[in-house]
């Protein structure tokens, strides 16, 4: 059983159902996908401010505690559309690392992204949108710490205290759309600019293959 969750937003529901839509028909092996809706997390209080883009910016640091801190968990953005079998992805957790992350170095091209968020720019950007996390590593993500921590602090990972324990994932696994050229054979796309859902975004590059996955969900066969 391979446990997923998927940061949830009150303004892209739809990017939550099609990213799960995505990972359960391409997965060999069972999958249990959990939303991180603030409503149904009452340990997470942690006060929202105007820098946060997004209603799970820090609520993602909550899994390992939600797991009782046992076994393994992947968080993802709920941003993004699995092109390939998670399962690949879960063949490469190495108990060595206390997280496993796609390790982007980039500067964002632009000052606003969807619905006119600040694009803001930090060492480690996106690095914790998507998220193996060996949750036996990750006690230091208490509710109280996640509720207080700096937003520097957290997702720069510094609360590991040794970078040696972030493990690093091939990019093909959180590919940045429209920040990186496209290529026909990623295993998960990452619409960080905004997805296609968004009119401002709808001719995104992978756009085609988000609406095919919308489309197939929500069709009826009678």
């Amino acid at each position: 059983m391979i446990n997923i969750f998927i940061g949830y937003d009150s303004k892209e529901q739809i990017a939550y159902h099609v990213l799960s839509q995505s990972i359960l028909k391409r997965s060999s092996v069972p999958v249990r996908i959990t939303p991180l809706y603030l409503q149904n997390i009452k340990m997470f209080n942690r006060e929202r401010t105007n820098v946060e883009s997004t209603e799970f910016s820090f609520s993602r640091f909550i899994v390992p505690y939600l797991m009782n801190y046992k076994g393994w968990a992947l968080f993802m953005d709920c941003d993004m559309l699995m092109r390939t079998d998670v399962n690949e992805l879960w063949s490469m957790r190495d108990n060595k690392y206390a997280v496993q992350v796609c390790k982007h170095d980039y500067t964002p091209n632009e000052k606003t992204k969807f619905l006119g968020h600040v694009q803001t720019v930090y060492p480690r950007k996106n690095w914790s949108s998507f998220m193996l996390m060996n949750c036996n590593m990750c006690k230091a993500l208490t509710p109280e710490y996640v509720n207080t921590a700096s937003g520097s602090e957290i997702h720069r990972f510094k609360w590991l205290k040794d970078d040696s324990k972030i493990g690093e994932l091939p990019l093909e696994w959180n590919w940045l759309v429209d920040q990186y050229d496209y290529k026909p054979d990623v295993c998960n796309v990452h619409y960080t600019k905004g997805g296609p859902y968004f009119k401002d975004y709808v001719n995104c590059d992978y756009n085609k293959e988000w609406f095919e996955e919308y489309n197939e969900m929500v069709k009826v066969n009678l």
